[in-house]
């Protein structure tokens, strides 16, 4: 993919206006206008590679926008969501090229990169979640016209933004022990644990300094989504037009989550309502917030298998890299082999500011509370065995898993539990407020021909 670099500085003395999505797709009409869709995609990315947008010191491309345009129309048909009108659609794919431009570029400043063995890895893990070895994922994705080094290029792209993510939101986090007390004592915590919840989401943004008209026309049309959901509206073609969440493109989706796992703004919110049923809107900082539970499943009272495991992490960081992070994981392991004290390596080496001072030790814990890549290394690993080092998105792991059990709430087990349910609700909401930091702080000038200045 052609990059052009421009100078930052000289860039902002040519515009200094962050356009809103609405404003992009005035931008993005001339390109519909002089793109015939029915023309072959591969035609079309041929013809057009003109910048559409200049972000801080990228750009994004036409041929990029095609792309994603190509890729999400295909993911809404596979999906059964009729797509909106192209201009909307257009302009919601431009904005979150813009969003991953900035997160790239902060990574790149920091020195965040995924090396081709890890990238390697990941994809190894994403084919085996789909029941496939290495070389079956390459002919399923060819088959799907999908080209396997464009794929890895994506991976890497997302490992990337989870990285530089997770080390610059995680540092904003903070969880007392009231906090941890408050929700225990909650009539929700049951049901924040065990039953899961597919919620849509869309989001009205309004400025912090909105004047009362436009805080009133957000109410109006917050109201205007509501009607049309409770009358039987199909809610992601309504979240992709109107939605500036960072699911909007996915029709607004969350995924099945647990309660504890959603925003903290309406995670109890969702306890109350059947599947359905649409939400009034809520009001945050970032503005006004529409849910409606998709689908309900699960029982408050199943039991799981549960599993007392420890573990040392060390990540790749500004000052080390992705091959020296793992020959020091090796050092480690020859050490454990060597018949070092696994408490004491990992107090001294662990990066798992929640586990490290307690000789990695994760407590009893299910395997749905760990990203597939850790939870297929903790149901088979045999009891009492060091696993080699190996990598989830977090960074390097060596794991040891002591016992198994069928679920039983101790007292420390629900303390457990209870960090990690405010950990994801307070992460969710803490990368919500960074994102739209370092879109509002970044330059963006839009380059289509016939946009407003």
């Amino acid at each position: 993919m052609i990059r052009t670099v421009f100078n930052r500085a000289t860039a902002k003395q040519t515009a200094q206006a962050r356009f809103a999505p609405t404003l992009c797709r005035v931008v993005l009409s001339s390109l519909l206008v002089a793109l015939p869709f029915t023309v072959p995609a591969h035609g079309v990315l041929r013809e057009l590679d003109r910048i559409v947008a200049v972000v801080e010191d990228d750009v994004v491309l036409g041929s990029e926008v095609l792309t994603r345009l190509t890729t999400v129309r295909d993911q809404m048909a596979a999906a059964n969501i009729e797509p909106p009108p192209n201009d909307v659609l257009l302009s919601q794919i431009l904005e979150r090229l813009i969003i991953e431009s900035v997160q790239l570029q902060e990574a790149s400043r920091r020195g965040i990169e995924i090396d081709d063995e890890s990238l390697t890895q990941a994809v190894a893990n994403f084919a085996q979640q789909n029941n496939m070895d290495l070389n079956q994922f390459r002919a399923a994705l060819i088959q799907d016209g999908l080209a396997y080094g464009e794929f890895r290029e994506q991976i890497r792209r997302e490992m990337i933004i989870t990285r530089v993510q997770r080390a610059l939101v995680n540092r904003r986090i903070q969880i007392s022990e009231q906090d941890v007390e408050a929700i225990i004592d909650s009539p929700y915590y049951e049901a924040l644990l065990s039953d899961q919840f597919r919620v849509g989401h869309i989001l009205l943004e309004v400025a912090e300094d909105a004047d009362d008209e436009s805080r009133q026309k957000a109410t109006d049309t917050a109201a205007d989504i509501v009607a049309q959901l409770r009358d039987g509206a199909e809610f992601g073609p309504i979240a992709i037009t109107n939605s500036a969440g960072g699911r909007a493109l996915e029709g607004g989706d969350l995924g099945w989550r647990r309660a504890g796992e959603l925003p903290s703004l309406f995670s109890e919110r969702v306890l109350d309502m059947t599947a359905g049923q649409t939400s009034e809107p809520i009001k945050s900082g970032r503005g006004l917030h529409i849910i409606q539970l998709l689908e309900r499943r699960g029982s408050s009272t199943e039991k799981e298998q549960q599993t007392l495991s420890r573990h040392i992490l060390m990540q790749a960081s500004e000052i080390r890299t992705e091959a020296e992070t793992k020959t020091e994981i090796n050092e480690v392991f020859d050490a454990l082999k060597a018949g070092g004290d696994f408490a004491a390596l990992a107090k001294k080496h662990s990066e798992d500011p929640g586990s490290a001072l307690k000789g990695g030790d994760l407590g009893w814990s299910s395997s749905s509370d760990f990203v597939p890549a850790f939870a297929a290394m903790v149901d088979s690993t045999e009891l009492n065995t060091l696993t080699k080092p190996f990598r989830s998105k977090f960074g390097w792991h060596i794991l040891e898993v002591q016992e198994r059990r069928m679920e039983d709430m101790s007292e420390e087990s629900m303390k457990n539990k209870a960090v990690q349910i405010l950990h994801k609700q307070r992460f969710e909401d803490e990368l919500q407020k960074w994102l739209k930091e370092i879109r509002d702080e970044a330059y963006v000038e839009m380059r289509m021909q016939g946009a407003a200045r």
